[in-house]
């Protein structure tokens, strides 16, 4: 059929039937990566045309550092098993470029395909290689699958190699090892993958094996025999490379009836010997609690205890605190290490402090590489109260070390202005960046940031710190999308503003309300536990994509709700667990809400089972406070569009919807996902969010049809 000659409606149905024999686009495309070359995994279409001779292309187009425009891939880039005509749906393409980008189009096309006057379907996947592996970013909008979305310069890196693995028993039929994580794991290790073979053979005979911790056991093997074993560790961005070949034998017969006969004496000593050591321990505890009932020093001895050896733990370092310093130079001369001003390069202002503004610089310290950091200066005319103020931070920070915690380098005393020297977070504040990146991270991405935030907060609370301030405009994103616990000792000089108004309490102090728990309110009383009523905010906050908490009530309205129990509804798609667990965290009895290690735990068992968070929580209502619930606003209160994309947050569309002709919410109520995309709204997260508002409207507009007459 010549489709040049055929025009108007009678034409285009023709051209739209004829379209129906060929297949959709490919769906759920998944990546593993490794240095410069990706396989490419994805599912067959939902729609093959009513066909069975689907196959698939790969067009790869090497882009500039903008991807402002691309060009068609060198010709020694490989494709295997190749690039055209492929059957299956996988393919690894190698020899690509270091550091540059790349689109990869995905066709799906059959026997009917070449007749069609469109475009074959397909999905687009971006990458950026560098050194460390490929980047994976988020499919252009013209695609018509669902992709994992990952956001600008906040793309995921596969995990480093295991850099050895160590034999910890073996039996005749089994070899047990272990390995460290990898020394950069770019996120949440999922699981491992382990690879062995027997060494007389070959990998092709190899066998796999799964562990979700850095141990496994690898059952079924042959007595004596000598097996190659490598493993490679899984996050959310894929796999990482297999580590280097390691051999382990398993026993021989005459090998473990050996070591059988040495290990029964050893076995029958520490047989005797625990019994003595249990008698002993009771012989100790009963004089241990007879000298602390007589003492008349029991308190002092208990607190000197406390601050020594921890809560049980012999050895744990505890927080001191600066203040408690007669000279708190002392403090920052302690915890914090003296820069030279001379290995600080200052570039750029990137914000302003409480103190005086805040710089990226360059940090190169004799005989270490250059580093990127953050620079927090003290103005000029300040009091010696505030210097020590301002180096308080310096001297908490200092004290600790976790990689879910702001790394503090060091401070400059000597010369002027006196810095603080930190790690450079890129995508800075996690309040702002999950704002400007709204629906563009799966669940499990936000649950891996919620993770490293509540490990953070475990270390500070087995340390005896309280932060105070726990909200997600105090954590910092690095470029991995790794969370850090920032802003240490300013909690208690929080001020009024106009972006974070506090409430001053009876007992004197500004306290940031909305994140914080009743009983630090009417008493002031800061515990881990009112830490952990933070996290809960923090958690809605996550999974809200930065929206406000409690939206536009008052302050005084939040602390009356809160007292008459009512509590944040589950943002849009949160899943029933992770809402569950934000209300365990708001209970009113302080003793009731979980500790940090327990919701480390349940957030790794929802990462290790992925399906434990498909179930989507539903709102509630609330008796008692039914009007608090404004996660669906009151449609008939809006007389235009723009009215209506101000209360959804969606403003920088108004001129897109406007120019359209969707100028009343009648024509607005009528939109798909297809007017949506045609008008400029390309990203997910924003579609869902004005689909299901478009929705909720339609509804109320049933149920009043003459509302918004």
């Amino acid at each position: 059929m010549d489709w040049s000659v055929e025009i108007g409606d009678e034409g285009q149905k023709r051209m739209r039937a004829c379209d129906k024999g060929v297949p959709s686009g490919p769906r759920n495309v998944i990546s593993i990566v490794n240095e410069t070359s990706i396989i490419l995994e994805w599912h067959p279409p939902r729609e093959t045309g009513g066909r069975d001779d689907v196959t698939y292309n790969i067009i790869c187009r090497k882009c500039r550092a903008d991807r402002r425009s691309c060009s068609r891939c060198d010709d020694n880039v490989e494709f295997v098993p190749r690039q055209l005509g492929l059957t299956e749906c996988r393919v690894s393409i190698s020899s690509l470029w270091a550091h540059t980008p790349y689109t990869f189009d995905i066709q799906a096309v059959n026997g009917v395909s070449s007749k069609s006057p469109f475009p074959p379907q397909h999905v687009s996947v971006n990458i950026t290689t560098n050194q460390a592996g490929v980047h994976v970013a988020p499919s252009p909008p013209s695609t018509l699958c669902f992709c994992v979305y990952f956001s600008g310069k906040a793309l995921l890196i596969a995990p480093s190699t295991v850099p050895i693995m160590h034999q910890v028993s073996a039996t005749m039929r089994s070899i047990t090892l272990s390995w460290p994580q990898p020394e950069q794991p770019n996120g949440i290790i999922l699981d491992y993958e382990i690879r062995y073979y027997e060494k007389e053979h070959n990998e092709f005979n190899s066998s796999m094996a799964r562990s979700q911790t850095n141990t496994a056991r690898i059952d079924g093997l042959r007595p004596g025999m000598v097996y190659v074993v490598q493993v490679r560790a899984r996050t959310v961005a894929g796999y990482g490379k297999f580590s280097g070949k390691m051999c382990f034998q398993t026993l021989t017969d005459d090998d473990y009836k050996s070591e059988l006969r040495e290990q029964l004496p050893l076995i029958a000593g520490s047989a005797a010997a625990g019994v003595v050591f249990v008698v002993s321990l009771v012989a100790i505890s009963i004089v241990c609690s007879r000298k602390r009932a007589y003492s008349k020093e029991a308190v002092y001895s208990d607190k000197l205890q406390h601050y020594s050896t921890g809560r049980g733990s012999p050895g744990m370092k505890i927080y001191i605190d600066p203040f408690t310093y007669e000279d708190p130079n002392e403090a920052v001369r302690e915890f914090a290490k003296e820069i030279d001003v001379s290995f600080v390069k200052i570039e750029e202002v990137i914000g302003a402090g409480e103190f005086g503004e805040v710089y990226k610089g360059r940090l190169k310290l004799p005989g270490k590489r250059e580093i990127y950091v953050a620079i927090k200066t003290l103005k000029a005319g300040y009091s010696e109260k505030q210097r020590r103020d301002f180096l308080s931070e310096a001297s908490i920070m200092g004290q600790f070390d976790h990689p879910n915690i702001i790394r503090l380098e060091g401070v400059v005393t000597k010369s002027r202005p006196v810095m603080i020297i930190t790690e450079f977070m890129e995508n800075g504040a996690l309040d702002s960046f999950l704002r400007q990146n709204d629906g563009q991270f799966t669940v499990i991405q936000l649950v891996g940031m919620l993770r490293g935030i509540a490990a953070g907060m475990k270390y500070l609370a087995e340390m005896n710190y309280v932060h105070r301030d726990l909200a997600a405009r105090n954590i910092l994103v690095n470029s991995n999308l790794v969370c850090k616990v920032s802003d240490f000792g300013l909690s208690r000089y929080l001020q009024d503003d106009t972006s974070d108004p506090t409430y001053t309490s009876s007992l004197g102090g500004k306290i940031p309300v909305r994140w914080t728990a009743p009983e630090a309110i009417a008493y002031r009383k800061f515990t881990s536990a009112s830490d952990v009523w933070s996290y809960g905010i923090v958690m809605w906050e996550v999974m809200s994509f930065g929206e406000r908490p409690y939206w536009d009530m008052s302050n005084q309205d939040v602390i009356n709700a809160i007292e008459q129990d009512y509590r944040l509804p589950p943002p849009m798609d949160c899943p029933a667990a992770l809402h569950q667990l934000m209300l365990d965290c708001w209970q009113k009895d302080r003793n009731s809400r979980p500790r940090f290690a327990e919701i480390v735990n349940t957030l790794d068992k929802m990462i290790r089972n992925p399906a434990s968070l498909k179930t989507v929580a539903t709102i509630t209502a609330v008796p008692s406070q039914p009007l608090l619930d404004r996660s669906i606003p009151d449609f008939t209160a809006f007389t235009t569009v723009d009215d209506w994309l101000s209360a959804i947050k969606m403003v920088q569309y108004r001129d897109s919807f406007l120019t359209a002709g969707f100028t009343s919410l009648q024509l607005v109520t009528q939109m798909t996902s297809e007017d949506l995309l045609r008008i400029g709204v390309t990203l997910a997260g924003h579609q869902k969010k004005i689909l299901n508002s478009i929705h909720s409207m339609r509804v109320q507009m049933s149920q009043s049809p003459t509302a918004m007459a």
